[in-house]
């Protein structure tokens, strides 16, 4: 948990095992109020400790009839904090407070339209009805003593409830989700009227005690920044080198996966704009030698981390003394890699989260990983770090390897680096750069028959992936422009002879994720 949370007001989310839980901590951290994602068996002590002023029982997939189902905390359910329980959440406040919960006949998932009266201080200011969106098989059937009924729809009668008190409430539906237009203010109203909070968590205040946090964690040490030039590591270079000065390194190593002019593109921001000592590692070789061969993306990933870790060791051999290692890790790396709630499952592994070797003397400062992208620009821009680095589109750690389907060769290296500049030129001569949140290209295992200058070909098949995104925990596949796209795709076959096909992927999150591996 997050050192210095209790110098802010904060909701605890307690994550019952939803796909969504981050997206309710993304929708409250929009109001600038702290919240952080706690499993049910954290302690009424740790709340305290986190300042808590409401709580949130999140959905999830089990029933709460199942053996193995999770169960809220004792402290949670009994009213000295402001509650709110959503689909699960709502259903495990009715089986515990003396309510009661029946198994549907079929599931109920997709659009619904709720009729609330106004009833319920969730729903102040809401119209009536409003739309929203289920997705739930049990439902509230016994309303536990000292609730009512607040709102209802076609297909269940209690689709939210609320006490006596006004201080807990209960909502069938999924408020965080775009479904439900107004979600947001929803949970607004939960967390600015009924927990009361001011809203006192901003960019600016994080960057402060960031800098103090490091400060105060590191002494006299020296640090080592694990730099790849993406917006995450690069705040988190700003922000230790505000803390600690010429007592920052920042290694940047170059492992044969990064985009065409990575590396003149970060030595002239770091070593340039913001005078910091830069050293880089050519180590390309090291790392295509580690992942011949390998054509699992798990596998992948772990050999680049692996690698990134032993480079790293080396680096810091030659520096001298280092106490600590800076990572750019943000929140949804940390969430995705260990998973938080009821058998949360990790959705893939990330190179700068865990998994370091006993062996190592380093330290981890992680100054950012309470944070979601967006936190992250804004603190950035708090540091005043140029809008190039502010704005850059996130780039996979593994680098262009998860991006390459079977094996990683130098050659398949330097096809997909040519396609993947082709993409961003094109993206950037639009205007579309910003707009995106990710855009690039994957070269693809599998091959086509062509026509190329009159002679058949059966060359390589390059997919273009681009998505738009508020926080990547959802994204939706970006209607780009026709003739861009035939652009990207007349630039792909002429001038790369190994390309003769391209296509677009028209894929949202969910179902898919936005890397292909």
């Amino acid at each position: 948990m997050a050192a210095d949370a209790d110098a802010h007001e904060s909701i605890i989310i307690l994550d019952m095992g939803s796909q969504t839980a981050m997206l309710i901590a993304r929708r409250i951290r929009e109001l600038n109020v702290y919240c952080e994602l706690a499993p049910p068996t954290i302690s009424r002590a740790d709340a305290a400790r986190l300042n808590a002023k409401g709580v949130i029982l999140s959905g999830g997939p089990a029933s709460v009839h199942d053996g193995d189902a999770p169960h809220a905390p004792d402290w949670a359910l009994d009213g000295e904090l402001p509650l709110l329980g959503i689909c699960y959440g709502m259903q495990e406040m009715a089986h515990r407070l003396g309510g009661g919960v029946a198994r549907s006949a079929e599931r109920e998932f997709g659009p619904a339209r709720l009729s609330h009266d106004g009833a319920g201080a969730v729903f102040a200011g809401l119209p009536d009805p409003m739309d929203v969106w289920m997705s739930h098989g049990d439902h509230v059937d016994a309303l536990p003593p000292g609730f009512a009924p607040t709102a209802r729809t076609n297909g269940i009668e209690v689709a939210a409830m609320s006490d006596a008190a006004g201080r807990r409430f209960g909502i069938q539906f999924h408020p965080e989700v775009a479904h439900t237009p107004q979600g947001a203010e929803l949970l607004a109203n939960f967390a600015r009227d009924i927990c009361g909070c001011r809203g006192d968590w901003t960019a600016g205040n994080f960057a402060a005690e960031a800098v103090e946090r490091i400060r105060a964690q590191v002494g006299d040490g020296r640090l080592l920044c694990a730099l790849s030039g993406g917006v995450d590591s690069a705040v988190a270079a700003a922000l230790a080198h505000r803390a600690v000065g010429d007592r920052l390194t920042c290694v940047f190593v170059d492992n044969g996966l990064m985009r065409l002019g990575e590396l003149e593109q970060v030595a002239a921001t770091f070593r340039g704009a913001m005078n910091v000592d830069l050293r880089t590692v050519d180590a390309g070789a090291q790392f295509l030698e580690e992942l011949a061969g390998v054509t699992d993306p798990e596998t992948k990933r772990k050999r680049v981390g692996e690698t990134f870790i032993a480079v790293f060791e080396e680096a810091a051999r030659e520096i001298g003394q280092v106490d600590f290692l800076v990572q750019g890790t943000t929140y949804p790396d940390v969430v995705e890699s260990a998973g938080v709630g009821h058998k949360s499952a990790a959705i893939k592994s990330h190179h700068n989260v865990g998994g370091l070797p006993e062996r190592m003397q380093f330290e981890l400062v992680e100054p950012l990983k309470y944070l979601f992208k967006d936190e992250v620009r804004e603190v950035g821009r708090e540091l005043g770090l140029p809008d190039e680095i502010i704005n850059r589109q996130p780039y996979p750690g593994p680098g262009l390897s998860i991006r390459i389907m079977g094996e990683v060769t130098r050659e398949r290296v330097r096809v997909l680096q040519r396609a993947d500049a082709i993409v961003l030129d094109e993206v950037r001569r639009a205007g579309l750069y910003v707009e995106l949140w990710q855009s690039f290209a994957i070269l693809t295992d599998a091959r086509t028959v062509g026509v190329q200058g009159d002679a058949r070909t059966y060359g390589q098949v390059l997919a273009i992936r681009a998505v738009t995104a508020d926080d990547a925990m959802t994204a939706d596949w970006a209607r780009l422009p026709h003739e861009l796209l035939a652009r990207i795709s007349s630039r792909a076959v002429n001038e790369i002879p190994e390309v003769n096909r391209v296509v677009y992927d028209i894929t949202s999150k969910p179902p898919g994720t936005i890397e292909w591996e």
